[in-house]
């Protein structure tokens, strides 16, 4: 176990609330059960399955990420949540169709629990998106004040002792910081006057930073990523992170390039197409709604292959992103990419890529490694942007100034080294593996 003095230590139960419960967070809570009841694996969870190495190699230390730090067990997890449409998560699972029922079945008594609260939400930003299970208030700052009653009420039925908050709702329309995000007088005053550039996922975020609940954004939508709310986090100790869960195609990417990026092979093309049919393909099917995401989808390779470095081998990239909305498909996204690249003396090659893909699927376990390390970051003190975190997200939301890293291995690095630090270790940099550069030094 971990032996950081700075680190409060896990007590009674944590609350994950998920504004949004259709096929992620539904997948979530319905995974975690399952788990529970011993019915299945977390796959795909780094902080339930993977080992993190202490000190040097000869040391054989390797203890699972949940055995070294003092992370919430499975069952000490309650949950909550809101949605437009009142379905419980039995419900909401079915609807969404991303569980078979032999796997829903044996949870339904507790699924039944899982009601959503009525949402914060308004179509003009979500326009592909409707239902009854909607908060009426006078201004956005009354709705604010709902989301963060809804949270002390949530938390005093369940009887946790804290809470994280994790959106898992519909991308909205995409927006850019506007004068009402420079600070958190603006943003309050903007609360007030019914602000048209704050958007229903600033209002979770603010509720969650006022009542001291870490949050992440689990989409690609403007959220707490403004200098008003980042501000608020910091002032109030509330770690944050974000945005866009890395799942489908995007890990792809973050996986292929860095590898081709390190052999030095060049890339002239990069065509990427998915077609998805689920509650998010038909949101994105708005032109509105995709912006949003083609920004975070588009910016990733620029990161990791750094064209004004190598101008030779990336300057021209053509790289192309489409989503399609299919409904036949369902949460079985499928993604293509056409890459035409170039190696010794300018010959060309292709790589094709065919990524039969759950959405729904590989986001769950993101859902649940994030709600147990921004509770860990809470209790040790960390407030503010959370950049170690950005391995799970396709836009990393990083300091003012910070350059996004995308590179899923540097990413994976400096969250393990993160780890260690919050467990009392030392950060590993494998310098001391074949040589020390000290005089007289032996080998380890």
């Amino acid at each position: 176990m971990s032996s950081n003095p700075h680190l409060s230590p896990h007590k009674g139960k944590l609350l994950v609330l998920t504004p949004g419960m259709g096929a992620v967070a539904t997948t979530f809570i319905a995974g975690v059960e399952a788990v529970r009841k011993g019915h299945a694996l977390p796959f795909g969870s780094l902080s339930q399955m993977q080992t993190i190495r202490l000190g040097a190699r000869s040391e054989n230390r390797s203890p699972l990420i949940r055995d070294f730090l003092d992370l919430p067990p499975l069952e000490d997890l309650e949950f909550g949540g809101w949605d437009v449409f009142p379905d419980d998560a039995y419900e909401a699972a079915e609807r969404a169709k991303v569980l078979q029922s032999s796997t829903l079945d044996p949870l339904k008594d507790f699924l039944h629990t899982v009601k959503p609260m009525a949402a914060a939400f308004d179509r003009q930003y979500v326009k592909r998106l409707d239902g009854p299970n909607v908060k009426k208030a006078a201004n956005k700052k009354e709705l604010a004040e709902a989301l963060r009653d809804d949270i002390r009420k949530r938390l005093e039925e369940t009887g946790a002792s804290r809470a994280v908050m994790i959106w898992c709702g519909s991308t909205e329309i995409y927006l850019r910081p506007a004068a009402c995000h420079e600070s958190i007088e603006a943003f309050e005053k903007g609360l007030v006057e019914n602000d048209p550039a704050i958007s229903p996922s600033q209002l979770y975020a603010y509720a969650a930073i006022m009542e001291g609940v870490p949050y992440a954004n689990g989409a690609p939508n403007l959220s707490a990523d403004c200098t008003a709310l980042e501000e608020l986090a910091v002032e109030r100790g509330v770690p944050i992170a974000g945005k866009d869960f890395k799942t489908g195609q995007t890990l792809m990417k973050t996986i292929l390039a860095p590898g081709m990026k390190s052999r030095m092979i060049g890339i002239r093309g990069w065509y990427s197409t998915n077609i998805l049919g689920n509650r998010d393909g038909e949101v994105l099917d708005d032109a509105d709604s995709f912006k949003a995401k083609e920004v975070t989808k588009s910016g990733v390779l620029d990161t990791i292959l750094q064209p004004e470095i190598y101008p030779d081998l990336y300057k021209d990239l053509c790289h192309v992103v489409k989503i399609n909305y299919y409904p036949p498909r369902g949460d079985e996204k499928e993604g293509w990419d056409n890459i035409d690249i170039f190696g010794w003396l300018g010959y060309p090659m292709q790589i094709k890529v065919n990524f039969l893909c759950r959405d729904s699927i590989l986001a769950a376990p993101i859902v649940l490694d994030l709600a147990l390390f921004l509770d860990l970051a809470g209790r040790a003190g960390q407030k503010g942007i959370q950049e170690w975190l950005s391995f799970y997200f396709k836009s990393p939301h990083v300091q003012m100034g910070h350059v996004q890293e995308h590179d899923l291995f540097i990413q994976h690095f400096r969250l393990k080294n993160t780890l260690r630090v919050l467990g009392g270790e030392e950060p590993l940099t494998h310098l001391a593996e074949n040589y020390d550069l000290s005089e007289n030094a032996e080998v380890v």
